[in-house]
């Protein structure tokens, strides 16, 4: 009889060591191997890495229909089902076409490294693997601008995560700029697109509208838009020094409302050297926390498979080669 009940017990006990076995393996394939499925075409698109050289010298950037990346440098991150943007490194995201990265920093001592939320950027998709450091984001985008000197690159810079004044986190961004500044413009007004080829523009979303850091870059300040309860909200207006910014981010609205937020940022739209215009395609949904492909595989091919005319840097998610195409080819239409 003992015996029996000594067996049940270490079956008992092995079953509750199972259990979290069970779900630390259930948490694991949730997080990390259906992301790594998850991909997009990557049919190339001829010319797709020259494109701007098509473009006049004198036509301010801000007229530019410019295909953008969201969260650029999450192809491997932490948590991937919820946090990973991208399918794309941002290298491939250059060779496709891109030329607005959402750069998304933390400091990490003297360095930067590349962020999500409280997730960091990784080098590879395995979770132990190694962090992606800013170092590597522009050694990648340096390369690209010198095989392709007609481009340029415009790096919307966030402070996303850490507790550093923008003073302090401007210092560590400057300090980076130092070593390569042939291959920066810092501007703070909008540049022709002459002015910015071969050259990476700094555009600064790091600013605290209270704490403006007027030293380096584009200022492109906006306020948050999140929520969903008053899904007609779209654009909205910002005062950014010498222009004009006019911004759509509704990034907690479901596909269909984002969709319309979308078209209406493209209608809200103007052009000219005292405007901006900036339209996220993005969404995190309306849960607590998303699940970027599968929004984005509702969203992507609304947008491939429309003939609207587009306006302003246009931002998405899971950008492939044919995205930034649809996007670019507005600029050469009629």
């Amino acid at each position: 009889m003992k015996g029996r009940e000594k067996g049940g017990a270490k079956r008992l006990l092995h079953l509750l060591w199972i259990i979290p076995l069970l779900i630390v393996l259930l948490f694991g394939t949730l997080m990390y191997l259906v992301p790594a499925l998850e991909n997009v075409d990557r049919t190339p698109v001829e010319g797709a890495a020259d494109w701007m050289k098509g473009l006049p010298d004198d036509m301010p950037l801000s007229d530019v229909v410019l295909p953008g990346t969201h969260d650029a440098a999450t192809k491997n991150v932490q948590l991937a089902f919820i946090t990973r943007c991208q399918a794309l490194t941002i290298a491939e995201q250059l060779d496709a076409g891109f030329r607005y990265l959402d750069i998304r920093l933390a400091a990490s001592g003297e360095k930067l490294k590349l962020m999500h939320g409280f997730t960091a950027c990784l080098k590879s998709g395995w979770p132990w693997a190694s962090t992606l450091f800013y170092d590597d984001v522009l050694s990648d985008s340096y390369a690209f601008l010198k095989a392709h000197p007609t481009e340029a690159i415009v790096f919307a810079v966030k402070h996303e995560y850490g507790s550093e004044t923008p003073e302090q986190f401007e210092a560590l961004l400057s300090a980076y700029i130092a070593q390569d500044p042939d291959m920066w413009l810092l501007t703070d007004s909008i540049p022709t697109v002459g002015e910015a080829r071969g050259k990476i523009v700094l555009v600064r979303h790091y600013e605290d509208k209270n704490q403006p850091v007027p030293t380096v870059g584009l200022p492109c300040y906006w306020q948050t838009q999140n929520g969903h309860n008053d899904v007609s909200l779209n654009a909205a207006t910002h005062k950014n020094g010498g222009y004009t910014l006019i911004i759509q981010d509704r990034y907690e609205y479901d596909p269909a409302d984002k969709l319309n937020a979308f078209r209406s940022g493209v209608a809200a739209g103007q052009t000219g050297e005292t405007f901006l215009t900036i339209n996220f395609l993005s969404t995190k949904g309306t849960a607590a926390f998303g699940h970027p492909y599968g929004l984005a595989k509702k969203l992507n091919p609304a947008l491939l498979g429309s003939n609207d005319a587009l306006k302003g840097w246009i931002v998405t998610d899971f950008g492939s080669a044919k995205l930034a195409q649809r996007i670019y080819q507005t600029n050469f239409a009629g």
